[in-house]
């Protein structure tokens, strides 16, 4: 009796792509504080200024949920696709709530609103009342909808998933281990990484069409936008010479 190695490797498909280690989500509903916070949807962002961020968690559990285990906060600026990474212990409120102080504080430019999920680790008082005393803009994405965080959902895959994988960390060495790879990662991604923006979609048919800007270093873009954003606050010269 023979088998080909095909027709092998087609009947073992289903039971091989039940051992893939795959992410999970660990998003639990936070409290009644949620109607204080307003939502704000992909379509809603002015990334005309840099200092809007979208924040996130990604779990480290290697496909094992039980127990404790790290995850890793993932902040990306809007506007400039800037992004600064930190792990933690386990996603209690104030390792979250210390990793975001830590991180917001080594952005170039100073942190004017924050867009999370609907986690509990991000939707508390402590977190809520650090940005009234700091005047910061929070807002939150609708339950279910991973498109209104995808920013930051990117940077989760492109980043944090790419370098460090799947596998499991849950020890005090591997998570210093995991911030000595961040603190290199960061200079990688934001001082010699390029980047590059959609400018327009045109549908023609079945077939879309995108164009995209130049791509450019996240220091450079900074700059362009800060004088973009600068000229659109600058008032017209004729309108004060006409009044």
């Amino acid at each position: 009796m023979k088998i080909a190695p095909a027709t092998i490797d087609r009947r073992l498909a289903a039971d091989r792509a039940k051992l893939i280690v795959r992410g999970r989500s660990h998003t639990k509903p936070g409290t009644l504080l949620k109607d204080s916070i307003p939502m704000r949807t992909w379509a809603d962002w002015n990334d005309a200024l840099p200092g809007f961020v979208e924040i996130d968690l990604v779990g480290h559990e290697g496909g094992n949920s039980s127990g404790e285990f790290c995850f890793t906060l993932d902040i990306t600026d809007i506007a400039t696709g800037w992004n600064e990474t930190r792990s933690v212990r386990n996603k209690a409120q104030k390792w979250v709530f210390h990793a975001i102080k830590d991180v917001t504080a080594s952005f170039p430019f100073p942190i004017l609103g924050i867009d999370s999920d609907n986690g509990s680790e991000f939707i508390n008082w402590e977190l809520f009342r650090w940005c009234e005393q700091n005047e910061l803009t929070f807002t939150r994405s609708r339950s279910g909808n991973k498109n209104d965080g995808a920013h930051v959902e990117q940077k989760n895959w492109h980043i944090v998933r790419q370098v460090v994988g799947y596998h499991r960390y849950d020890t005090a060495g591997e998570l210093e281990l995991l911030n000595q790879i961040w603190a290199l990662q960061r200079l990688l991604t934001n001082h010699f990484g390029p980047q590059q923006k959609l400018v327009s979609k045109t549908r023609n048919g079945a077939k879309m069409t995108k164009t995209y800007d130049t791509p450019r270093r996240h220091s450079n873009a900074c700059s362009t936008i800060r004088e973009r954003s600068t000229n659109l606050r600058k008032p017209d010269s004729s309108a004060r010479t006409s009044r």
